[in-house]
C-alpha cells in the first residue's frame, strides 16, 4: 500500500513510533531521485518504442519487447500523480490543497501498478521465449510465431487487470459541501479498503511474484545447462581436431555458424539472467514487506510501525521504477539490431543538426 499520511485520517500520535529518524531519512533521500528516474525512463521507453518500429517487429521476441517498452511507458506516465502529491506531503505538508488530495494521491494509483504487473508478466513471457530459443530452436519459430505472441500479449493484459479487480473497483469519486468555502467539492469514497488490500497483497504481492521468480529461474537452469553442453560438444570436437592435426589453430575451425550460434547463446543467457536479476530484485521488496504486513497488523501506515513501513514502500517504489526505466542498458548491450538501430538514428540526427548549423 502507498506511504502516506493522505491516506491517514487518524489522530496517532507519529511522533512517538519507533524508527522515526530511519524511516524520514530513507524517505528524504529516495523520494527526490523519483522525478529523475521517472524522467529518464519515459525519455528511454519512447526511444525504445521507436527504435522497434523503425526497425520492424518481425518476430516474437520483438513483439514483446515493444509491448513491454509499452506497458513500462504507461506505468511511469499513470503514477506520476502519485509521486507528486507523495513528494509534496513529504516536503511541504502544510501546503493548502484545492481538492482532495486523495484523488491526486490514489485515483491513478493501482491502475499504474496493474500496468505494472502487466510488464512483469511481459518479462516472464520474454524469458520463457529466449529460454525456448535455445532449448529448441528447430520448432521455436513455427510454434513462437508472431500472430500467437501478439494473442498472448493481449491475454497477459486482461489476467493482470482480472487479478487487481479488488483494488481497481475501490475507489469512487463523491461530492461533499466544504464548510469553509461552502462549495460543493469532489473527495475520493473506497469501502472494504482492509479485506481488499489483503486479498491483493496475497495474490499480486505474494503468490504471483514467487510462481514468476521461479518460471524465470527455471529458464536461467535450462539455458545453462544447454549452453553447457554445447560447450563440451564444441571442446570435444577442437581437442579431436587437434590430435589429428597439431597445426590446428582455434580460429581454423570449420563451424563458423555452430560458432556464432555459440555466441549468440551466450548473450542471452546473459540477458536473461540480467533481465530476471533486475525482476527479482525490483519484486522482491514488496512481496517480502507484503508478507510482513499479513503478520504483523501494525506494519502499515496507520500502525506501529509506520515509519518503517513509508520507508520499506520508499524502497520498494524506486526499485519498481527503476526497472521500468533502465532495460534500454540491456537492450543496447545485447540487442545487435536494437543497437545498430539507435545508433543509426543517432548518427542520423547529428547529421541533421550538423546541417541545421551550416545553414
Amino acid at each position: 500500500m502507498a506511504n502516506s499520511a493522505a491516506w491517514n485520517t487518524s489522530t496517532t500520535v507519529l511522533f512517538a513510533l519507533p524508527y522515526k529518524q530511519e524511516g524520514q531519512l530513507i524517505n528524504s533521500v529516495l523520494m527526490p531521485t523519483w522525478t529523475v528516474i521517472i524522467l529518464f525512463g519515459l525519455l528511454a521507453n519512447l526511444v525504445n518504442i521507436i527504435i522497434f518500429m523503425k526497425s520492424g517487429i518481425k518476430d516474437s521476441v520483438t513483439t514483446l519487447l515493444c509491448s513491454l517498452a509499452v506497458s513500462d511507458l504507461s506505468f511511469l506516465t499513470l503514477i506520476v500523480p502519485f509521486v507528486t502529491s507523495s513528494i509534496i506531503i513529504r516536503f511541504a505538508p502544510n501546503w493548502v490543497w484545492p481538492f482532495d488530495r486523495n484523488i491526486m494521491f490514489f485515483l491513478f494509483y493501482w491502475p499504474a501498478l496493474t500496468l505494472y504487473d502487466f510488464s512483469c508478466y511481459i518479462s516472464v513471457a520474454t524469458g520463457v521465449t529466449r529460454c525456448a530459443c535455445v532449448a529448441m530452436p528447430l520448432q521455436f519459430k513455427s510454434v513462437f510465431t508472431k500472430a500467437r505472441t501478439v494473442k498472448l500479449v493481449i491475454a497477459l493484459f486482461i489476467v493482470a487487470v482480472l487479478l487487481r479487480v479488488p483494488v481497481l473497483t475501490l475507489f469512487d469519486i463523491a461530492l461533499r459541501q466544504n464548510p469553509l468555502s461552502n462549495n460543493t467539492e469532489p473527495y475520493l469514497v473506497y469501502s472494504n479498503l482492509e479485506t481488499r488490500v489483503k486479498i491483493n497483497d496475497l495474490l499480486n504481492r505474494q503468490t504471483l511474484p514467487y510462481i514468476n521468480f521461479i518460471i524465470m529461474i527455471a529458464c536461467v537452469i535450462i539455458l545453462t545447462i544447454k549452453l553447457h553442453e554445447a560447450t563440451r560438444i564444441r571442446r570435444s570436437h577442437a581437442a579431436h581436431s587437434h590430435t589429428e592435426n597439431p597445426t590446428w589453430h582455434p580460429k581454423d575451425l570449420k563451424q563458423p555458424d555452430a560458432q556464432r550460434m555459440s555466441a549468440k547463446d551466450i548473450q542471452v543467457v546473459q540477458s536473461v539472467v540480467l533481465v530476471c536479476s533486475i525482476f527479482v530484485i525490483s519484486q522482491l521488496p514488496f512481496s517480502l514487506f507484503s508478507t510482513v504486513r499479513l503478520i504483523e497488523p501494525e506494519f502499515n501506515d496507520k500502525g506501529y510501525y509506520h515509519y518503517m513501513f513509508t520507508a520499506c514502500t520508499a524502497f520498494s517504489y524506486t526499485c519498481y521504477f527503476l526497472n521500468a526505466s533502465v532495460n534500454i542498458f540491456v537492450y543496447y548491450r545485447y540487442n545487435s539490431k536494437y543497437r545498430a538501430a539507435l545508433l543509426s538514428v543517432l548518427k542520423r540526427k547529428a547529421a541533421c543538426d550538423q546541417l541545421s548549423n551550416m545553414k
